[in-house]
């Protein structure tokens, strides 16, 4: 069986993308090499999600494509996943500068989103093992992923993999694997919120 989409990663990004896809009647499956879903929604905002902001603009964001941000922020705005919070009883709080937390843990952002994957009839697996990510041969060329468990077909595929920000997490380059694979441009990735670290002589030559 074909399916319309193959997601691979189910971080926030890739679970928005899942709800979103299965709301407008797509077979979607979504493909995780962790054991659980959201691994890094669940350590944001210190485990209790800053999953938004009140003043989120176009100007926020720095792009070679600056046009990309006033499309994605005119079709999805803070103020719409702030009525799926709201529609998921998860009570919230303002901190600085427009920062919107959850009250209790990051863990009801996590559900909400695995909820809303269900309504949709999205399929989510976890501890996924990827081997081949590659092409259909003959006519149709849809995408097939090789996993560990089986082969899956689709006519779409959405990599959702997320950077090489936090290794500990589990963090790869996979994503970017499969962009040279198919030859899709790249954009040298480098670091942006990144913590200051000192070495042993920066130490020795405050103390």
């Amino acid at each position: 069986m074909v399916l319309d989409v193959i997601i691979l990663g189910a971080g926030a990004a890739g679970l928005m993308c899942a709800i979103e896809a299965g709301k407008r009647g797509r077979h979607a499956v979504v493909l995780e090499r962790a054991e659980k879903i959201g691994k890094k929604i669940l350590i944001s905002g210190g485990g209790r999600c800053n999953f938004t902001n009140l003043h989120c603009t176009p100007q926020n964001f720095l792009s070679n494509n600056p046009h990309f941000a006033k499309s994605a922020l005119a079709r999805y705005t803070p103020e719409n996943f702030i009525a799926l919070v709201e529609k998921h009883g998860i009570a919230y709080h303002e901190k600085t500068l427009g920062q919107l937390f959850c009250d209790d843990s990051a863990q009801q952002i996590v559900g909400m989103l695995e909820e809303e994957c269900r309504r949709a009839g999205v399929r989510v697996l976890t501890s996924v093992h990827i081997k081949e990510v590659r092409r259909a041969e003959g006519e149709g060329k849809h995408f097939e992923v090789v996993t560990g468990r089986e082969t899956f077909a689709a006519e779409s595929l959405v990599v959702a993999t997320g950077g090489l920000s936090i290794p500990k997490m589990g963090a790869t380059g996979f994503g970017y694997d499969v962009a040279k694979q198919f030859g899709l441009k790249m954009v040298r990735p480098r670091p942006a919120l990144v913590p200051l670290t000192f070495g042993e002589a920066d130490l020795r030559s405050f103390a």
